[in-house]
């Protein structure tokens, strides 16, 4: 496959990068971890001024009618700089799963809010969770931003609905976790009244899908800001009077660095354009770009850390953050191994 960026979506690229250099800086994302993990002024600004939570949402549904390559475009872009957003759980999962399967009805009553930054959702996967009628009852863990959302989006094997988050027989927990960039809760429901998707099946599709091509390209993004972060110090750094990028040994870990993340690259964006294709090969790549990425960008975030030394190890320099994100990525939307057994099944059938 030979992929090349239109020129409608490198100037997406270039807008989003100076969007999130500019206002999701460091000062700003610590503020946010203090808090309750979303940099809401960095929040409105995206929905609002950018322009582009609608990417990835069909014009229909009231999207910009972009696919998921300018979608991973963005998630690259913000994972570049550990954005404190609710942009996967609101945006990539339940946004896209309410587009995918929700009703006419569900969509027009939803989909503005979520698109417009002035309600928040997180999605809700139980796989053991038992439905009586539209009675749900269960829990997840790990719910990204689940304490800050107003809706839910609940799915199983057996379903989706949408649940108010404030609706009774509804509990969410806090969670105190590693990164506190994105922040994770426990939702419980017991008894809780839920409103079907019009077509779980499809909007669980669509979710899933753009959840995984979202966060490999978050880690994609986050992958290399720790090589460029790190070869910029390496210039700077002097020691027996030379800089130490110029030791062989160091040169080295940063060429493993960015060997890995082309691959990563192109792994993330031929899973976006397989899936906005239609391509037979989509569900297996999107499996491969999520494990792989994730991998790369704790190979990365660790090589960050070492590679500066002393200071790597402080609270005041932000390889932490980059680090904590890395792992919360490889474990989230599930593990590395779990992906991997995805596509071996896919291609070895019975003999994996």
């Amino acid at each position: 496959m030979h992929f090349v960026l239109t020129e409608e979506q490198a100037m997406i690229g270039e807008t989003a990068r100076a969007f999130f250099a500019e206002n999701a800086t460091s000062e700003r994302t610590r503020a946010a971890m203090a808090a309750d993990g979303i940099d809401a002024a960095l929040w409105s600004a995206f929905c609002h001024e950018l322009g582009l939570s609608g990417i990835g949402i069909p014009e229909s549904a009231g999207g910009a009618g972009l696919g998921l390559v300018e979608l991973a475009i963005i998630a690259e872009a913000a994972g570049a700089q550990v954005a404190a957003l609710p942009m996967l759980g609101s945006l990539a999962l339940s946004a896209q799963a309410i587009a995918a399967g929700g009703s006419a009805e569900q969509q027009a009553a939803h989909l503005p809010g979520l698109l417009s930054g002035e309600t928040i959702a997180a999605y809700v996967h139980d796989a053991g969770l038992t439905a009586d009628g539209d009675t749900l009852t269960g829990e997840a863990g790990f719910v990204a931003h689940g304490a800050s959302a107003q809706l839910l989006v609940v799915t199983s094997s057996t379903g989706a609905w949408i649940v108010p988050a404030d609706a009774p027989g509804v509990t969410v927990t806090a969670l105190t976790t590693m990164d506190q960039t994105r922040p994770y809760a426990r939702v419980t429901l017991a008894g809780a009244a839920g409103e079907p998707l019009a077509d779980a099946a499809a909007g669980i599709a669509a979710a899933h899908r753009a959840g995984f091509v979202t966060v490999a390209a978050e880690a994609l993004g986050g992958a290399q800001a720790c090589l460029d972060r790190t070869a910029s110090y390496a210039k700077e750094r002097v020691q027996f009077g030379r800089a130490i990028g110029s030791f062989q040994a160091y040169k080295h870990r940063l060429a493993d660095m960015m060997i890995e993340i082309e691959q990563a690259r192109s792994a993330v964006y031929w899973a976006a354009c397989a899936a906005d294709e239609g391509s037979d090969e989509a569900a297996l790549a999107v499996h491969a770009a999520k494990s792989f990425a994730a991998d790369t960008y704790f190979m990365c975030a660790g090589n960050m850390i070492q590679l500066h030394g002393g200071i790597g190890f402080t609270w005041e320099h932000d390889s932490h953050l980059f680090f904590k994100r890395a792992r919360a990525i490889q474990s989230m939307l599930g593990s590395g191994n779990w992906h991997r057994e995805q596509v071996a099944t896919m291609i070895l059938g019975e003999a994996a």
